[in-house]
């Protein structure tokens, strides 16, 4: 048998086991998605604690798109792409519209909410307004206590 008819050989089995390991990989990422969208189902329709997923950096996903995570149903708080260490150190949206609200305008306030929508800092601002907080003085806003201060009320 000659050295070419060898190599040819060994090119059809490798081949041949890259199509079956291929195959599996199909049939394991449709089992997978078919297990996430049972768990969103579950996780819809379940009450109580909610079951730990497995972490998907044990299970490599290449060429494979994550399903998204399951809703619950209610109003929930919203996870942030932020991490911890940066939620802490700068101040929620509510807070630094009434710390801005010194003698600036609305749009003021909304260019230097960096980040923020500016329908969330219109809401803040109203809270504010109708709070007390704010008030507003030929189309400034000027905070009526100074930030950080707060009113107890007598019990």
């Amino acid at each position: 048998m000659s050295t070419f008819e060898e190599i040819t050989k060994e090119k059809q089995r490798a081949s041949e086991a890259l199509a079956r390991v291929d195959a599996q990989r199909e049939k394991l990422t449709s089992q997978l998605s078919e297990l996430e969208a049972t768990e969103r189902v579950l996780a819809r329709y379940s009450t109580g604690t909610q079951a730990r997923k497995m972490s998907s950096a044990k299970m490599p996903t290449t060429g494979v798109k994550a399903a998204a995570p399951a809703r619950l149903r209610g109003r929930r708080r919203n996870v942030t792409t932020k991490s911890a260490g940066a939620s802490r150190r700068s101040p929620n949206l509510s807070d630094q519209v009434l710390a801005l609200a010194t003698g600036k305008t609305q749009q003021e306030i909304t260019a230097a909410c960096k980040g923020a929508r500016p329908n969330h800092v219109g809401a803040a601002i109203a809270r504010h307004k109708r709070a007390g907080r704010l008030e507003e003085r030929d189309g400034k806003l000027y905070a009526t206590q100074p930030p950080g201060t707060e009113q107890r009320v007598a019990v």
